[in-house]
């Protein structure tokens, strides 16, 4: 990739990664085992808590984040689980839960929608559920859901745990693992992050690591209790994806630089412009606007276009945006304003949009 060719891959997910991390993965292996790994491992991990806003560790895993949502459910959920689920992620969540053997219920919404407080508080009364899952920002419908206050409605029913997936949240939403008391959060590198697929990220509280201590049935790889251990001495329970840890490294030192508050204005600055943009254009966005999420827009197939068609035809003029999603394929469009793009690129997307949409 070139830098002229930089900045009109707007899919959400893998989203675009800057030539100069695409350079960084060219370095010689190193051994994993070595300190030069140790090394690299510790350059990374403040960055990462920076992201995460938090003082635990932050694991890193050789897997799509689909791992570490089973490694949520494995190690942090103990009989009975609910699931809410707002789309195509959030359902996955719920049949990750189903295939470990636990006691599953889903709590459904419209595709768009979010899960209120009160949905969530009600469906807690009974006192049965020790865990709930819930997907931060659905990247197949673009709807952001209140992790906070559905953190605090959680801890209110006792003994209950929160696990987040955050795969088009972090590095572009504001997430404040701590402060928000979020009991287990996790993401993938290819989205807000900006890199290649291939890592996931994850924050384990403590009481997480109590409860993966009672199960014998938490499994090998995405055994949390391996990974608080190794990432203690900077290191990875099992071979890191070296390449993409030289990747990460370049990355997080790009996030340093330019500040984590930033990253996340500049993502609600481009979210609002196509907001803006769709509105001035008629075209109905599908999540409603107070729960719309800064990284990812699924919009309405305007008359006369199916989600693919319309991509097919941006992609003639040299962008790339995604059609709908599972079941929406036809019905949306959606467009990744995420990671290293700017304002001024997706106002060169949106310019190529209009011009498809006069024909």
């Amino acid at each position: 990739m070139t830098d002229k060719a930089f900045g009109t891959f707007f899919l959400p997910g893998p989203t675009e990664v800057h030539p100069d991390v695409l350079q960084a993965m060219t370095r010689p292996m190193i051994g994993h085992r070595v300190a030069e790994m140790e090394e690299l491992i510790g350059h990374i991990q403040p960055r990462l808590q920076s992201i995460f806003r938090t003082t635990r560790p932050v694991y890193i895993s050789a897997s799509s984040a689909t791992g570490l949502m089973e490694g949520a459910v494995r190690n942090g959920a103990l009989r009975r689980v609910l699931c809410l689920v707002n789309g195509a992620f959030s359902e996955r969540f719920f049949q990750i839960t189903l295939a470990t053997g636990l006691h599953a219920e889903s709590l459904a919404v419209e595709w768009g929608q979010v899960h209120t407080p009160a949905m969530l508080e009600s469906a807690l009364a009974s006192g049965s559920f020790d865990a709930v899952t819930v997907v931060h920002s659905e990247t197949s419908t673009g709807a952001l859901n209140p992790i906070r206050e559905l953190a605090e409605v959680t801890h209110a029913a006792g003994d209950v745990v929160l696990l987040v997936d955050s795969v088009s949240g972090a590095a572009g939403a504001d997430v404040r693992t701590d402060e928000w008391a979020l009991d287990f959060i996790l993401t993938g590198s290819q989205k807000s992050f900006a890199l290649p697929p291939g890592l996931a990220f994850g924050v384990a509280q403590p009481h997480i690591l109590e409860r993966a201590m009672q199960k014998n049935d938490r499994g090998i790889y995405f055994d949390f209790l391996e990974f608080e251990r190794n990432i203690l001495t900077n290191q990875t329970p099992n071979t890191p994806a070296v390449s993409l840890l030289y990747a990460l490294k370049a990355q997080v030192d790009r996030i340093a630089a330019d500040g984590i508050d930033n990253r996340i204005e500049r993502h609600r600055a481009m979210a609002e412009r196509l907001w803006q943009w769709c509105d001035e254009k008629g075209l109905e966005i599908l999540a409603d606007a107070p729960h719309r999420a800064p990284t990812v827009t699924a919009i309405k197939s305007p008359a006369g276009w199916t989600g693919p068609k319309l991509a097919a035809a941006v992609k003639q003029q040299g962008y790339s945006i995604a059609t709908g999603y599972g079941r929406m394929k036809d019905e949306t469009i959606r467009i990744g304003h995420m990671g290293d793009h700017t304002l001024d690129g997706l106002n060169g997307l949106l310019e190529v949009l209009g011009r498809v949409l006069a024909r």
